[in-house]
C-alpha cells in the first residue's frame, strides 16, 4: 500500500497527464462502491485495467472508497431497490435475467445495481473534481508541501538512517 502512495505522490508531482489520474480516481470510486465478488465488478476491473490510467492512484482510491461503503450501502440499497421495483422496467429485467450468464453480473441485487447506477451519476463530477485538484497541486499544494518544515525534518531525519539512506540510494539508481 505503501508503494502506491509513493507512486500517487509522484503522479501528480510528474509529467503524468491529469486525465489519466481523474480517471483512475473516478474508476477507483466506482471499483471501490461496487460489491467485490460478481462477474460485473470483474469485467469492470479488467476493462479499467487495460485503460490508460494511473494504476496507483486507482488503487489507493478503490481501497480507500471501498472502506467508505459501509456508510452509502444503505442508500445504494435504496436506489438500487426505487430502480429494479419500477414497474415499467420489470419486463425487460424478466428478459434480462433469463439471458445465459447474465444472472452472474448480480444486477439483480439491489446493493449491486444502486452502487453501479451511483458510481455511473458521479463519475464526470469526480473526474472534474479530480482534476482541479491535480491542477491545484501541481501549481500551489505540492510546492508548499515539499517546502514545509514538517517535510523537511522528516527527511532530514529518515536519510540520517543507514538503512533508509542505502535503500534510497538503490532506489534512485534504480530511477536513473
Amino acid at each position: 500500500m505503501l508503494k502506491h502512495f509513493v507512486k500517487l505522490i509522484r503522479a501528480l508531482s510528474s509529467n503524468t497527464a491529469p486525465a489519466e489520474i481523474a480517471h483512475a480516481f473516478a474508476c477507483g470510486v466506482m471499483l471501490g462502491f461496487l460489491p467485490k465478488g460478481n462477474l460485473l465488478w470483474l469485467i469492470l476491473f479488467v476493462f479499467i485495467f487495460f485503460m490508460r490510467i494511473q494504476r496507483g492512484v486507482l488503487v489507493i482510491t478503490m481501497f480507500a472508497s471501498s472502506m467508505l461503503t459501509i456508510f452509502v450501502d444503505p442508500i445504494f440499497h435504496s436506489v438500487g431497490y426505487k430502480i429494479l421495483t419500477a414497474q415499467n422496467l420489470i419486463p425487460f429485467y424478466t428478459k434480462a435475467l433469463n439471458v445465459p450468464f447474465v444472472s452472474f453480473l448480480m444486477l439483480h441485487n439491489t446493493v449491486v445495481m444502486g452502487s453501479l447506477v451511483c458510481s455511473l451519476a458521479i463519475y464526470i463530477p469526480l473526474f472534474i473534481v479530480a482534476m482541479v485538484f491535480v491542477w491545484l497541486w501541481r501549481k500551489i499544494i505540492g510546492e508548499w508541501v515539499k517546502n514545509s518544515s514538517f517535510v523537511k525534518t522528516v527527511s532530514a531525519v529518515v536519510t540520517k538512517i543507514p538503512l533508509v539512506r542505502k535503500i534510497t540510494e538503490i532506489v534512485q539508481g534504480l530511477e536513473d
